[in-house]
């Protein structure tokens, strides 16, 4: 028989194609909107599938059906579940998207409300209170079913404002200003037994769907846990305020005058215990000082004054009790090259002679006088003791301060210049003055001439 070729112009025939192609070809449609309905279910359902349970909170499971849960992979009935070991911790959770999780925060909270209170004696009291409190963990889930979320305000706001109220109306206007700390300690204590007595009344067995429902009778005692309720201010009337503002400060004036009556009390016998030592003192030294003694001091301060470089004016002689008498301080300075005027301020020494401030500073005790002068104190030659001497002119004596016309002065006088080593410090002092006013005078007349 004879055979023809498939095609007139005798090409091969075209490859044949793979078959998953053709049928990847032919479902590629199909397979397209399937994934984008399984994207848009993933979108939609990823936030009631995927749950995260922020830090510090924790998750309380509530079931739409009856059914396994791939939590623990268990049997749980509907409702919620009451089960401490079924609450969702911190952390990434995937539930059924027909069941829900609440969320509740087991971290501290603070919540701060403004009450009205009559006091004791009837004045009206705004307290603002600041409660701080905490969540039991295990107690979560009979919370939620039989208290719900805003716990605050159903049950803590009301029961602090009651409390707050009651504790108040046991003190007047005055003890409420002053005694915050008592109040917040009272208010605390009495909201705490209050909430742990009635929150137990509130659960109902027969309404739970879980195993052993009386096991959870005992969970909302200690629910909630108060840790502290702060006043933060207390408003009364302005009238009670300022009454009680000047009680205040009279009472502190009154304590202030009681210190006063102490101090007062205490100065006077400081002054007793003062006034007895110096009685004391005057009768032991009485007994053992005598005039001469005095004396002496006095001219030992007279010398330790005189030998000071500071100008000053001291009178020595047999004044009352023999003691020096100072009249005071020189202040005008002594220019050099003029003469000072008669009467000038100077020291009165014995002999009757007197020395300027500005002249030479006396000898000091054991040096040996000048020439001319009389170691022992005695006038000079042509002179009598206890008399001036003669050849001091006006001018001599008017530069010089001034003469001393008192001859009852004199370094050999009775007195207190009886001491020994006193006569001959003085007698030194007075002949280098009397040199002094030797070599100033004019000389004297020869006889015959």
């Amino acid at each position: 028989m004879a055979q023809y070729p498939e095609s007139i112009d005798d090409l091969p025939s075209p490859r044949k194609k793979r078959g998953w192609w053709r049928r990847l070809g032919r479902h590629l449609p199909g397979v397209v909107v399937s994934l984008m309905m399984a994207a848009l279910v993933i979108v939609v359902l990823w936030p009631y599938v995927v749950i995260t349970v922020p830090s510090g909170r924790v998750g309380v499971l509530w079931k739409r059906f009856n059914g396994i849960d791939i939590y623990c992979w268990c049997w749980v009935g509907r409702g919620t579940v009451l089960d401490p070991r079924e609450i969702r911790e911190e952390g990434l959770h995937i539930i059924w998207p027909w069941d829900r999780l609440f969320l509740y925060d087991l971290r501290l909270q603070s919540s701060t409300q403004t009450y009205n209170a009559i006091s004791k004696d009837g004045v009206s009291v705004h307290a603002q209170i600041s409660v701080r409190y905490q969540m039991l963990h295990n107690s979560v889930a009979v919370l939620h079913k039989f208290i719900g979320p805003d716990f605050l305000t159903s049950v803590v706001n009301p029961e602090i404002g009651s409390q707050a109220r009651q504790v108040i109306s046991q003190y007047t206007a005055e003890e409420v200003y002053t005694s915050r700390d008592s109040i917040q300690k009272l208010i605390r204590d009495n909201a705490q037994k209050s909430l742990a007595s009635n929150l137990n009344k509130l659960v109902q067995p027969e309404a739970m769907e879980q195993p052993d429902p009386k096991h959870y009778n005992d969970f909302l005692q200690d629910s909630i846990q108060i840790l502290d309720t702060l006043v933060l201010s207390i408003e009364l009337p302005p009238d009670i305020v300022s009454a009680i503002n000047r009680q205040t400060e009279q009472y502190y004036m009154i304590q202030e005058y009681k210190f006063r009556v102490q101090r007062e009390a205490e100065e006077s016998k400081r002054k007793q215990i003062e006034a007895d030592g110096i009685a004391a003192f005057q009768k032991t030294v009485s007994q053992g000082i005598s005039d001469s003694y005095l004396r002496w001091r006095g001219i030992q301060a007279t010398l330790e004054l005189a030998q000071s470089p500071n100008a000053k004016i001291v009178v020595i002689g047999t004044g009352k009790d023999g003691l020096p008498i100072i009249l005071g301080n020189v202040d005008t300075p002594a220019v050099p090259g003029v003469t000072p005027q008669s009467g000038a301020p100077g020291v009165a020494l014995p002999g009757g002679t007197a020395a300027s401030p500005t002249g030479a500073s006396p000898p000091s005790p054991g040096t040996a006088p000048p020439s001319g002068a009389s170691p022992s104190g005695s006038a000079p030659p042509g002179g009598k003791s206890g008399e001036a001497t003669p050849a001091l002119s006006d001018k001599t004596a008017g530069a010089s301060g001034g003469a001393a016309a008192d001859t009852g002065n004199t370094a050999s006088s009775a007195g207190p210049l009886d001491v020994p080593g006193v006569r001959s410090v003085l007698s030194g002092i007075s002949g280098a003055l009397r040199a002094g006013a030797d070599l100033t005078a004019p000389p004297a007349p020869k006889p015959g001439q």
